[in-house]
């Protein structure tokens, strides 16, 4: 199926990351990237993982960007840099030609630079920080489409991404029904109880009938 026609990226982008969030805590699923937050806060992003491993440069060293006409429009782009902070990973050569490719965004366990260039073309990227110093000849791409951690959360390739101001989550494909399914009941629930306070219901009382302290109870 085609990143366009995916129906489960579309499911995903109609839910925040809290919802999606109290959906994994309900299945006991980690999936929630810790300190992983939008370069600018209205960025948003939903679709599936194209997973990179980067690692310390070699002798002589590797490059970084390479792979970039590799990834499929629609697609998230995730790379593991071990949540390094001396080096980035990502400037504005690699966010104008995403932004061009029709990419969905970037997630990067480590840091970027070039933040106006993504903020001006709002091209959303998601990382622990930026800086201006460069990765070239001090960090390189080990692998692709591997099994990679974002934050403390395990993404595989074709994994389901969802970013917004709140953070990044990711959904495993094996369980994206079910995690889905959750959230979209959670939700529900949730519009359930403002309705009710609007209307003038005690919000403890409508917190009872809309059953909200077990919505994220694991099952």
């Amino acid at each position: 199926m085609s990143e366009t026609n995916d129906m489960a990226v579309a499911r995903a982008a109609r839910l925040d990351t809290a919802t999606l969030s109290d959906a994994l805590d309900r299945l006991g699923i980690v999936g929630q990237c810790h300190k992983i937050k939008g370069r600018d806060p209205e960025f948003r992003m939903a679709g599936r993982a194209f997973t990179l491993l980067c690692g310390p440069a070699s002798t002589p060293p590797g490059t970084v960007g390479d792979f970039i006409d590799d990834v499929p429009p629609g697609a998230v782009i995730v790379i593991d840099n071990g949540g390094r902070e001396d080096a980035t990973i990502w400037g504005d050569i690699l966010t104008e030609i995403a932004h061009r490719r029709g990419i969905a965004g970037t997630v990067i366990d480590g840091i970027n630079r070039d933040v106006h260039l993504c903020r001006t073309l709002g091209y959303p990227v998601f990382s622990k920080d930026h800086w201006m110093r460069t990765g070239k000849d001090r960090v390189q791409v080990e692998r692709m489409e591997c099994v990679v951690n974002i934050g403390g959360a395990r993404v595989a390739p074709g994994d389901l991404m969802r970013g917004d101001p709140d953070g990044v989550v990711v959904i495993p494909r094996a369980h994206e029904e079910v995690v889905l399914a959750a959230a979209e009941e959670i939700h529900a629930a949730e519009e359930h109880i403002r309705e009710a306070c609007r209307g003038g219901m005690r919000l403890d009382e409508a917190r009872r009938q809309f059953k909200y302290h077990q919505l994220q109870t694991r099952q």
